[in-house]
């Protein structure tokens, strides 16, 4: 068949089918390739998107890259449920399989050693967020306070977001060290922009944590449990899970798009 190899992910033999009607970047259904007894899941993609140019161009349209990531993730997330899978970068290509196979020569011992690392364990992201407090209302017209006890008052209110601001990173702190210790691994991400997120609140903690496949769910028990946790309801603190994912965070450094 015709057409660049866009590879998702390299993975063991796969335990059971993926779903019939599959499909992942540019409406493709993905393929197993298979190599050196590891499996790499590719797509065969039109050159006229996925050649060099014409992909570094769309990388900067925004509604293409969001399609072509919903897409990736798509397959990736199907993989999950069946094998480990080892997830590579958005938009790595290659000319033909032969391609794909010498990137599989190259970083077999690599891809190996990281396979057996994650085997049978997933992603959970763990966010917490805090809300702040609503400023109180300005003094009404003719009935202003003095300029000291204005700038009195700016201090008091200051002084208690601070406060409010420590409480809730102390949490997340408290959170962060419950989750690793029952993690195998765990991961500080840099907090969200709320302006790109569209979440509401300040992003106080950003972590991904790596469990063992059979202890999620006492994982996730242990993360809904925080959500009644008194001290988060009075600090106005929100805490999301979401999961289970690929384990994006702890499979190292992932193989670049190439094209050859």
């Amino acid at each position: 068949m015709t057409g660049l190899r866009y590879v998702y992910a390299v993975c063991r033999p796969l335990g059971a089918p993926l779903q019939a009607e599959l499909t992942g970047v540019a409406g493709a259904p993905p393929k197993l390739l298979p190599h050196h007894g590891l499996i790499a899941v590719v797509s065969h993609v039109p050159e006229r998107d996925f050649a060099e140019e014409p992909l570094h161009a769309h990388l900067e349209d925004l509604d293409w890259l969001s399609e072509t990531a919903r897409a990736h993730q798509g397959v990736i997330d199907a993989l999950t449920v069946v094998t480990t899978p080892l997830p590579l970068r958005l938009g790595t290509v290659f000319r033909d399989d032969s391609g794909v196979r010498v990137m599989i020569e190259a970083r077999e011992e690599e891809f190996r050693r990281t396979l057996d690392r994650l085997e049978g364990r997933v992603e959970w992201g763990v966010k917490v967020y805090a809300e702040p407090e609503s400023e109180p209302a300005e003094q009404p017209a003719g009935k202003a306070a003095s300029g000291r006890d204005y700038l009195l008052q700016r201090r008091q209110r200051a002084r208690a977001h601070e406060d409010q601001w420590q409480k809730a990173e102390e949490f997340a702190t408290r959170l962060h060290e419950t989750l690793s210790a029952y993690a195998e691994a765990a991961k500080l991400h840099a907090p969200q922009n709320a302006a790109l997120s569209g979440a509401s609140g300040r992003n106080v903690l950003n972590a991904a944590y790596l469990v063992p496949r059979r202890y999620s769910e006492e994982f996730v028990e242990l993360v809904d449990r925080t959500k009644d946790d008194p001290r988060a309801e009075a600090s106005g603190l929100r805490v999301e899970l979401t999961g289970p994912w690929a384990a994006y965070s702890f499979a190292g450094e992932v193989t670049e798009g190439a094209q050859e």
